[in-house]
C-alpha cells in the first residue's frame, strides 16, 4: 500500500475479509471470543467514566494512584522489553534473534498504544496536558519526561518498524538504536518517577530506575515465548528451539539478579526499623500478592529453566505465561505498596485513630478499563499478523 511516497508493504491478499476469515478452531474462537467479550467491557468501562468521571474508580486523596496506573506501566514495560529482544538481532547484529525482529519491534509499538488507550482515562485532561506538554515544559519534572520519552520511543518504533517492513535495514539499525536508547531513557525515568518520592520511603532512591530495565528484558522474554507459543502452536521449528534456547538461558541468568536485587532491596529496608520504611517492607512481605509475584514471575520460571536450560519450549511457555501474571503483581504491587503508609498520621482525639495501612481494591471501571487495554493490544496484534508479513526472514 502506498501513501504518498511512504510504501507500506502489506501481505498479499490482505483485506478486512482476511481479518473476520480467521482459522475455525477452538483456541481461535476461544480467542476471539475472549478480544470481544474485552472490547465490550472496555466500552462499558469508558461510559462509566464518561457520566461519573474519576468518582467511578476507588482511588482517594490518601492513594491517588490506583489500577490504570499499573496497568500502564505493565504495557510500557512489555514494550520496552519487546524493543530489547528486537533490537539483539537488526541493532546488535546477533543473527540467531534477527526471525524475531519484526514481530517484537511490531509488539513494542501495540503494546505501549495499549498503555496510552489505559492511562488517557486517568489523565483528567488529556488534550490539555498534550497542549501545556509543548507550551511549558516541565524540565524538573520526572513524569513530563516520561511522557516526552514515550512519545518519541513509539515515533522510533514506527520508523524502525517502516524500514523494517521494506528489508532496510541500515535505517532501520539507526533508528533501531536510538528508539531503544530513548526507551531505555524513558522507562528508567519511569522508575525515576517512584526513585524522586522523598515523603515515601519504601520507593525513594535509586533501586527502581535500574530495577525497571532489568524487568523490562525479563518482560520481554516472556513475551517472546508466548508470541513464538501462539505462532507455532507449540510445536516449534529448529530455529524457533534455537532463538527460545538462548533467550531462556539469558532469562536465567536476569531473574537470578532479579531475585538478588529484591532481596537485598527488602533487606536493606527492614534493616535499621526505619519508621515509614521498615514497618512498610515487613506488610508487604507478608501480603499475598507480593508473594504471588515472587513465585509466579521469579521462583516457578527460574526453576523450569533450570530443569534442563531451555531445551523444553513448551514447558517454557507456560512458565512465560505464570510469569506474565507475575509481572502484573509485580506493577500492580509498586504502585499500591507505596502509598500504603500514610503521608500524614490524622489528628487524634478521643474519637478517631490514626490510619496504620491505606486499603485500596480497584473499581468495576476500572477493572474494565484495565481488561479493555488488554483486549486492544490483542486485537491490534492479531490485525497486524494478517496485514504486514512478520516472518519475513530475507533481511
Amino acid at each position: 500500500m502506498k501513501i504518498g511516497f511512504i510504501n507500506i508493504p502489506l501481505k498479499e491478499g490482505f483485506s478486512i475479509k482476511s481479518i473476520l476469515g480467521f482459522e475455525k478452531t477452538f483456541v481461535n474462537l476461544l480467542l476471539a471470543s475472549a478480544i470481544l467479550g474485552l472490547l465490550a467491557v472496555f466500552a462499558v468501562g469508558i461510559y462509566s467514566f464518561l457520566v461519573h468521571g474519576h468518582h467511578a474508580y476507588n482511588v482517594t486523596r490518601e492513594h491517588p494512584w490506583g489500577l490504570l496506573l499499573a496497568v500502564y506501566i505493565f504495557f510500557v514495560v512489555s514494550s520496552t522489553g519487546l524493543c530489547i529482544i528486537g533490537s539483539l538481532g537488526d541493532v546488535f547484529g546477533f543473527k540467531d534473534y534477527m526471525m524475531i525482529s519484526k514481530r517484537a519491534i511490531f509488539g513494542s509499538i501495540v503494546t505501549i498504544l495499549a498503555g496510552f488507550a489505559v492511562i488517557i482515562f486517568e489523565i483528567g485532561h488529556p488534550v490539555t496536558m498534550l497542549i501545556y506538554n509543548v507550551l511549558s515544559p516541565g524540565l524538573l519534572s520526572a513524569i513530563w519526561w516520561m511522557g516526552t520519552l514515550y512519545g518519541l520511543y513509539l515515533t522510533f518504533m514506527i520508523i524502525e518498524f517502516y524500514f523494517l517492513l521494506n528489508n532496510d535495514m541500515k535505517k532501520a539499525k539507526i533508528f533501531g538504536l536510538t528508539g531503544l536508547l530513548v526507551g531505555l531513557a524513558a522507562h528508567s525515568n519511569l522508575g525515576s518517577v517512584f526513585g524522586f518520592l522523598n515523603a515515601r520511603g519504601i520507593s525513594q532512591g535509586v533501586f527502581y530506575p535500574t530495577y525497571f530495565i532489568l524487568t523490562a528484558f525479563i518482560t520481554g522474554i516472556f513475551l517472546a515465548f508466548i508470541i513464538y507459543g501462539f505462532r507455532y502452536k507449540l510445536d516449534f521449528p529448529d530455529n524457533a528451539k534455537k532463538l527460545l534456547q538462548g533467550l531462556a538461558k539469558i532469562q536465567g541468568l536476569l531473574i537470578s539478579i532479579l531475585i538478588f536485587f529484591v532481596t537485598w532491596k527488602m533487606l536493606t529496608d527492614i534493616y535499621g526499623g526505619v519508621p515509614g520504611k521498615a514497618d512498610t517492607a515487613l506488610h508487604i512481605l507478608n501480603s499475598t500478592t507480593f508473594q504471588l509475584e515472587v513465585v509466579l514471575a521469579m521462583i516457578i520460571p527460574l526453576l523450569v529453566i533450570l530443569k534442563d536450560f531451555g531445551r523444553s519450549p513448551v514447558l517454557l511457555f507456560w512458565a512465560s505465561m505464570s510469569g506474565m501474571v507475575g509481572i502484573f503483581f509485580m506493577r500492580y504491587n509498586l504502585v499500591h505498596d507505596t502509598q500504603l503508609k500514610p503521608l500524614m498520621m490524622l489528628k487524634k482525639t478521643e474519637y478517631q485513630l490514626p490510619p496504620t495501612w491505606i486499603d485500596y481494591f480497584p473499581s468495576q471501571a476500572e477493572i474494565f478499563i484495565s481488561l479493555g487495554g488488554l483486549g486492544l493490544c490483542l486485537l491490534m496484534y492479531y490485525i497486524g499478523t494478517k496485514a504486514f508479513n512478520l516472518d519475513d526472514e530475507t533481511h
